[in-house]
């Protein structure tokens, strides 16, 4: 019966689409899996406002939420609007104890506000924000993935990232990090599955690990 299955709801990284998700197989008798897409933010909508509208999006009861980078940080807002089962971090944090150094850097010199996030469309760039990757070899794949390039946007979600202020992740948190996450360093992070040799973008080259674990781990 489909009324038994676990729901699951995926949501992608900062200006990356729901492609990264192509390689997450998760067995069809188990789990019904839902993909959410990022939208542009209105003029002075909080993160709080965002993850109420995001809300909408959820249907049933006690869903998984797994997020990756900044939409861990996002399905973990969701989590405090909406009865949750499990709320899943990947390549994130979990509290703005674990931001690395410079971005609370950032939040204190607004850094990021001068940041060149008008050249969006520089792929090249983009990456660098997103995936903290120098991107050389797989510029094409990067096309494919990081498609949300409104500049309004990337403004809003850098804001939102150095000046969140959770101080404690919810309970039903699982965090999976890579121990070679340039974006989110693992020398802040404390309890969490690592991944060896995972970086931030093992989502995408590593799905072959998290096929393997997230049943467990959702269902555990």
């Amino acid at each position: 019966m489909s009324d038994n299955k676990t729901h699951v709801y995926l949501m992608p990284g900062m200006a990356a689409n729901v492609s990264i998700f192509d390689g997450i197989e998760l067995p069809e008798n188990q789990f019904s899996v839902h993909k959410l897409e990022w939208f542009v933010p209105e003029k002075g909508m909080s993160l709080t406002d965002y993850a109420q509208k995001m809300c909408e999006k959820i249907h049933g009861p006690d869903p998984v939420l797994l997020g990756v980078s900044f939409g861990g940080m996002l399905v973990q807002e969701m989590a405090k609007i909406i009865p949750v089962k499990k709320v899943i971090v990947v390549s994130s944090v979990k509290s703005r104890h674990e931001l690395p150094k410079r971005m609370l850097f950032a939040k204190y010199t607004k850094v990021h506000k001068l940041l060149p996030t008008g050249l969006v469309n520089n792929v090249e760039l983009l990456a660098k924000y997103a995936f903290g990757e120098t991107v050389t070899k797989r510029l094409h794949l990067y096309e494919k993935y990081l498609s949300i390039r409104d500049k309004y946007y990337i403004d809003w979600c850098l804001d939102q990232i150095v000046n969140w202020e959770q101080e404690t992740p919810p309970d039903n948190l699982v965090h999976i990090q890579g121990d070679r996450d340039a974006v989110f360093p693992m020398v802040n992070i404390k309890n969490c599955h690592v991944v060896k040799n995972g970086t931030h973008t093992m989502i995408i080259h590593r799905a072959r690990w998290f096929n393997e674990h997230l049943p467990t781990i959702i269902l555990e």
